[in-house]
């Protein structure tokens, strides 16, 4: 019998005790709520997101889809055996309608984008950088909130 960790769960618990050890991200409530090999989708409570009119405040729509994708990049590394310091490098939001209800947030690589290419590049230069799209869900359909973003993986050491 194999008692070694499931790959997979391994890396979103470690995605979940970054989310709960970062202070600003803590304060937010973010969770990891699912990965399906493709997309990650994060998950924060409405309560301590609130802004002055009674909707999710703009600047933790932002920090949960700038940690989706901060995450994705980080489960890929960990699932390819690699450590790294990410960062993000750039990134885009826009706002396209206000949330009255708890923030769901999915992550994926852009388009024209490789993972290979980025963990090779990675593991041959210690360095790569791509970019991914994070949105926020309504709940009635729709998107309240999009992202673009370039990270950047530095090898540790």
């Amino acid at each position: 019998m194999n008692s070694d960790p499931d790959p997979q769960a391994a890396a979103l618990k470690a995605l979940d005790n970054y989310a709960r050890s970062m202070v600003p991200v803590a304060a937010i409530g973010i969770t990891v709520a699912a990965y399906d090999g493709e997309r990650l989708h994060l998950h924060a409570p409405l309560a301590p997101n609130l802004n002055d009119k009674g909707s999710v405040f703009g600047g933790s729509m932002n920090s949960l889809m700038t940690f989706a994708s901060w995450g994705l990049v980080m489960v890929r590394l960990r699932l390819a055996g690699l450590e790294a310091d990410v960062y993000v490098a750039d990134s885009t939001a826009a706002y396209r309608k206000p949330l009255y209800a708890d923030l769901h947030a999915e992550a994926w690589i852009a388009p024209g984008e490789d993972w290979d290419a980025f963990l090779a590049s990675f593991s041959a230069r210690g360095r790569a950088r791509i970019a991914l799209q994070s949105v926020i869900r309504l709940p009635e359909g729709g998107v309240a909130a999009e992202f673009s973003g370039r990270y950047a993986a530095i090898a540790k050491g």
